[in-house]
């Protein structure tokens, strides 16, 4: 949630800040603000609801600074509001900070040591910068070392932090704890940013954080220190992106070219885990752990979890060796009774999920067992903590409706799953070609893309006025139509929920009315007149149904028929048909596609 950015050095501060913002609204567009001050302690605080344009529009051409702080807002503590919009100040106007995460303890700290401030927000931000200028002035700490030791008192908390002083301009304040924060390297300037997309027209080069880590950032100097005030040497890592990537270029929204992007992302993950010669490229020390596991526990939240069920039927079809999938949120708190040698595999896009953070935390420290983290971020904290990483490489995701990462990451495990089980000499591993199958599923849904028109009508006839939708399937259709009722309900609004069919008359049926679209999906051969049956059930209470079917089993009167390949791999090809009436569906009732209400992209809070 949310999106920072900072720069120190550059006397053209306000564009790259504002810049960054933009690269970085899919975190966050409650409202948005930048703090810019010059070598002469000439400051400009410049704050707005609602998107960056709206901010772009406060910024005349006066606001002007060499060192600035800029921050993009989805609300935790308090409305969306111009009060509530970071950065945030203290009452002296010294000081000014951006933050994500939540501080949880907050009141407690307001009541303790601020009970004579006069709170201009709502948010526990104001309470932290309020914190640092307490102590600078009664207490006669200098900036960091009040800023340090208000670190010392959040309990609990995740941060990002970003701390300007009006009386030192150049330098930047800098920590965090469980949300990602990055420092990136110039030429007599250096940045700061929560995802290095914001800054890659400035620098390819950044320096990682860890949890409890502060540092002090000038133009020509950073200083990192660990929580027991240790100096941390720490080489840069080189981000190999062209800025281009993150461009819509000739697409209206990005989560429609994403969805273009799918075919690619495929061919990208052969190149990256096929050899020439067709053998697998998965590090044979990663592949000796998972073959001593008893378990496999996949772990995801929202789509990485719906992932995650179609990768549980690829691994025990594969592996033959029992899997189980968890909600992150759910399994982090809970006490559950582990296998005796089980091995985690954690799903997630940005690598710094929240709640998939705290299972791993467990795995680390708790269960020491071994851990799988497979992700689109490379230096991501989840990406740096897991025992063994892979990459996604799906390319930059921008919209917060997440579309190539969930077929990457179904491909990344099929991978995955096939070298396990030729390790295991599973017979299926050996007789599955993946490699060609991956090629298939690619001209699969190269050719439903090239179609899409068809889809933007069935989506117009269909789900532009209604209140509710259903989807509907069997075994991995059901896994799918998880994953297309969230898609759906998440950018278009449209109450959507995903059933298993055979589950219908069990109390979902209950639900259905004149003309209610049920949207059934039916790709394994074995489970497809059930589906049919089901489909007729729907039809008699009146529902308007529409249906996905692979060829192989389509009938006269199916709606979308898609290719077929194999069953193991048709949720690659399924899911496409949905993602796209999710987006016509969006489009069709005026909303936009890549920033749906109350949703940002990359989830660092609990």
């Amino acid at each position: 949630m949310c999106g920072i950015v900072g720069v120190t050095g550059r006397k053209d501060s306000v564009e790259i800040l504002v810049s960054g913002l933009e690269k970085l609204e899919y975190r966050g567009y409650d409202s948005a603000g930048i703090y810019v001050n010059n070598n002469q302690k000439q400051a400009h605080l410049v704050k707005s609801r609602g998107k960056i344009a709206d901010l772009k529009k406060k910024l005349i051409p006066e606001i002007q600074g060499s060192t600035g702080i800029g921050h993009t807002r989805w609300a935790t503590n308090g409305v969306p509001s111009i009060e509530n919009a970071h950065p945030q100040f203290s009452t002296d106007e010294r000081f000014y900070l951006v933050h994500n995460g939540v501080i949880e303890n907050y009141e407690e700290l307001k009541q303790e040591y601020l009970s004579d401030v006069s709170f201009a927000s709502q948010t526990d931000t104001e309470v932290v910068v309020q914190l640092v200028d307490h102590f600078v002035i009664h207490d006669g700490l200098t900036t960091k070392q009040a800023f340090k030791k208000t670190l010392s008192l959040l309990k609990g908390s995740s941060y990002a932090f970003l701390l300007m002083d009006h009386e030192d301009p150049e330098t930047l304040y800098v920590a965090k704890n469980k949300s990602p924060l990055l420092i990136g390297v110039g030429t007599d300037f250096n940045v700061v940013c929560s995802d290095a997309l914001a800054m890659l027209n400035v620098t390819k080069d950044f320096l990682e954080l860890h949890d409890g880590e502060m540092v002090v950032v000038t133009p020509k100097k950073i200083e990192i220190t660990n929580q027991d005030g240790e100096s941390v040497h720490r080489d840069p890592f080189h981000v190999d992106l062209d800025p281009k990537e993150t461009d819509r270029g000739a697409y209206p929204y990005y989560m429609l070219k994403e969805i273009d992007e799918q075919p690619a992302v495929l061919h990208r993950i052969q190149k990256t885990y096929f050899a020439e010669d067709g053998s697998l490229k998965i590090p044979a020390d990663l592949l000796a752990a998972m073959q001593k596991a008893d378990r496999l526990y996949i772990v995801g939240a929202g789509t990485s979890y719906h992932a995650g069920l179609v990768g549980k039927r690829l691994f025990e079809q594969l592996t033959q060796i029992p899997t189980e999938v968890v909600l992150a949120s759910e399994f982090a708190y809970d006490n559950p009774i582990l296998s005796d040698h089980p091995f985690f595999i954690f799903l997630t896009q940005s690598g710094e999920t929240a709640d998939s953070r705290q299972v791993l935390v467990r795995v680390n420290n708790e269960w020491q067992a071994p851990s799988l983290t497979i992700t689109n971020a490379e230096n991501s904290t989840l990406y740096r903590e897991a025992t063994y990483q892979l990459l996604l490489n799906a390319g930059p995701e921008i919209a917060v409706a997440s579309t190539k990462a969930y077929t990457a990451q179904i491909a990344v495990e099929a991978v995955v799953a096939k070298a396990l089980g030729m390790a295991r000499h599973i017979s299926t591993a050996k007789n599955f070609n993946l490699n060609h199958e991956l090629s298939l599923a690619a001209n699969a849904i190269q050719a439903i893309v090239d179609e899409k028109q068809t889809i933007k009508e069935i989506a117009h006839h269909n789900l532009a006025k209604t209140r509710n939708a259903f989807y509907i399937g069997r075994g991995v259709d059901y896994f799918v139509a998880l994953e297309a009722a969230l898609k759906l309900k998440e950018i278009s609004y449209i109450h959507a929920e995903g059933f298993a069919s055979g589950e219908l008359k069990h109390g979902t049926i209950a639900l259905i009315e004149d003309k209610t679209p049920v949207i059934a999906i039916l790709t394994q051969e074995r489970t497809a007149s059930h589906t049919r049956s089901n489909i007729q059930e729907v039809k008699s209470r009146g529902a308007q149904v529409l249906t996905i079917v692979s060829e192989n089993l389509a009938k006269p009167g199916d709606d979308i028929v898609i290719p077929t390949i194999s069953e193991l791999l048709l949720p690659l090809v399924s899911v496409v048909p949905a993602q796209l009436l999710a987006y016509y569906a969006s489009l069709e009732r005026g909303y936009n596609v890549d920033q749906p209400r109350n949703l940002a992209k990359s989830v660092t809070v609990e």
